[in-house]
This record gives structure tokens, C-alpha cells and sequence, in this order.
């Protein structure tokens, strides 16, 4: 049940909303996890804006989005890790309408170790969310 936090510039993107929902999308789809509530519920984007003064590279420019993926440990393999750096990039750019932010978006994975992932008060091990995510789908088996 990933995290997702975006950081731009205030005013880069027109639609924040429609933006968080879409990498949030993204990457259950990536994960390959089941669609289910525990994760539908619990995967989340949230995207910050701040002001131009907020960051820069070494010549002084601002125009530059870090997207930080934070995942269980093992969540993205090698294959998927490519995959969503490349979707989000996309995502960004095309949420910005500016084609040329995939050359200034970065896009961080970052893997919680096994039992620092927090949900409902507990710190959960990767055993953990498999066995709620299995008891959750036979619960909503007809």
C-alpha cells in the first residue's frame, strides 16, 4: 500500500487532484495487487506545492518535479521499478502539459523495511498485509 508524494512548484499542475488519483492508480496496477479496498483505501498520492524560491538546481532553476515512491519491502521488482518510474514521468508531464518535464522529473523508489510499514496503528511485516489482503478477499467472495 504505497505512498506517493509529489513536489512541484505551485501552479505546475492545473488538476492536483486528478493527478494524485492517477498515480495512485498507476501503481496498483503496476504492483499487480488485487483491487481490493484494504488497497484501494490505502494506496495514496499527495502532491505538495511550493512556492518558486523552494528549491533549484546549481544554475538557479526551479522547474523540476521529485516524485517519491515509498512501497513494503519487495513490492517492485526490477521490471516494475522501470515501469514506474517511466509511468509517473509520463503522468507528470502530461498532468503539467509540458512534454519536456519527463527530462526534469525525478522520481525516487523508496522500499519501508519489513514491519515499518504502519497501517490502522499496527507496524506491519510483509506477512503481515499478505495474510489481511487474503482474508479481505475471502471475506468478499460470494
Amino acid at each position: 500500500m504505497p505512498m506517493i508524494d509529489v513536489y512541484a512548484v505551485s501552479g505546475t499542475f492545473s488538476d492536483k487532484h486528478q493527478l494524485a488519483v492517477d498515480l495512485a492508480t498507476a501503481l496498483m496496477r503496476i504492483e499487480q495487487v488485487p483491487d481490493i479496498p484494504m488497497f484501494r483505501q490505502n494506496t495514496a498520492a499527495f502532491v505538495h506545492d511550493l512556492d518558486t524560491d523552494s528549491l533549484a538546481n546549481v544554475d538557479g532553476e526551479s522547474s523540476y518535479v521529485r516524485v517519491q515512491v515509498l512501497t513494503n519491502l519487495g513490492a517492485l521488482d526490477r521490471p516494475k521499478q522501470l515501469t514506474v518510474v517511466e509511468r509517473f514521468t509520463q503522468l507528470v508531464a502530461d498532468a503539467a502539459g509540458d512534454p519536456g518535464l519527463t527530462d526534469r522529473t525525478w522520481v525516487l523508489l523508496t522500499e519501508a523495511v519489513d514491519g515499518g510499514w504502519g497501517l490502522a496503528g499496527h507496524a506491519n511485516t510483509n506477512e503481515d498485509l499478505v495474510t489481511a489482503a487474503r482474508r479481505q478477499i475471502t471475506q468478499l467472495k460470494p
